[in-house]
């Protein structure tokens, strides 16, 4: 229905972007964020921040810098930003999840807070050692109230885990790691809601193909990783359970580059089906978020190129699959 870039190629902010993340907020308006600077891991990359509102997306703003008193460049000085994460609390205001740190193994979780639909935020806090908050993927609010994130590690393998807070983020209790690192290397999480509040995982992994992994007590315990048979060219994906029940999954269906990326539909979250092409060609399609507002559309922001981030609508009310 709708494909637009977030920010003019022409007139972008900085030299790179990539890692979107977009929320709906009250009211029906959109917010996005991304990181950008130089290039990825460049001391000068930050969040970057925009709402669409009804003419169009505002021009982006830096939100986060990487500043902290116990920055691993020094107190105060900037450090790369990665992979944020926009979701809406109970409560109605927003919550940005980021992550501050040379590289990804060193990553620290990082948050900030928004009253006004991100016109101003909190000071950046620092979540407690050893959470991470969602590492690239939006979390589930679950019926207890829990906030459940998908995380991962890379410092001793890829290893998947999971993360709650119950209390938007002031305390958190995590699994241990879901898998070895080795077997499957499995990182970035997104989680589906199924019937009799079964959650499945799925996610990125370093064997060519998605992994998946099952909840049957809401995230609590976990079965072992299995591979899937869609194909994973080592990118970023992302997932949402529709309020009908359906799932539509956003990835790069093939064993190496990161083009095409298309949206796939299942019933089960097992068998999927391409429903749309959302980005085709040279370059770098990638690392996809994708959301159902109030009015039932699906919107998908993600990379393009590293140049831009690219906002796509889909109806799925107007989808058939048989």
């Amino acid at each position: 229905m709708i494909s637009e870039f977030v920010f003019p190629l022409e007139n972008r902010a900085t030299p790179s972007c990539h890692a979107s993340t977009i929320v709906e907020l009250p009211g029906g308006e959109l917010a996005a964020a991304w990181f950008g600077g130089t290039a990825e891991g460049d001391p000068d990359v930050g969040i970057w921040f925009s709402r669409r509102v009804r003419t169009g997306w505002t021009r982006p703003l830096e939100i986060a810098d990487g500043r902290a008193e116990d920055s691993p460049t020094g107190p105060n000085k900037r450090t790369p930003c990665w992979n944020p994460v926009l979701t809406r609390s109970r409560g109605g205001h927003l919550i940005l999840f980021y992550k501050i740190g040379p590289e990804p193994r060193a990553w620290r979780g990082m948050m900030r807070t928004s009253r006004d639909g991100g016109r101003s935020w909190s000071e950046a806090r620092r979540l407690p050692e050893g959470i991470l908050g969602p590492i690239k993927n939006k979390p589930v609010q679950l019926a207890d109230g829990r906030l459940l994130c998908g995380s991962s590690t890379e410092d001793c393998g890829w290893r998947v885990h999971m993360e709650w807070t119950a209390d938007e983020g002031r305390t958190w209790t995590r699994t241990e790691s879901l898998n070895d690192g080795k077997t499957i290397a499995a990182i970035q999480p997104s989680l589906l809601i199924h019937p009799r509040g079964i959650i499945q995982a799925l996610g990125r992994s370093r064997q060519g193909r998605l992994w998946t992994a099952w909840s049957a007590d809401a995230g609590r315990t976990w079965s072992a990783l299995s591979l899937t048979d869609l194909f994973n060219p080592n990118s970023g994906t992302d997932a949402v359970t529709l309020r009908n029940g359906r799932h539509i999954l956003v990835y790069n269906p093939v064993a190496q580059g990161r083009t095409p990326l298309v949206a796939a539909e299942s019933r089960d979250g097992r068998a999927w089906t391409t429903i749309a092409v959302l980005a085709d060609g040279e370059g770098e399609f990638s690392y996809p978020a994708v959301i159902q507002t109030e009015d039932g559309l699906v919107h998908v922001a993600f990379t393009w190129k590293r140049q831009s981030i690219r906002h796509v609508v889909l109806d799925p009310r107007r989808i058939q699959v048989k």
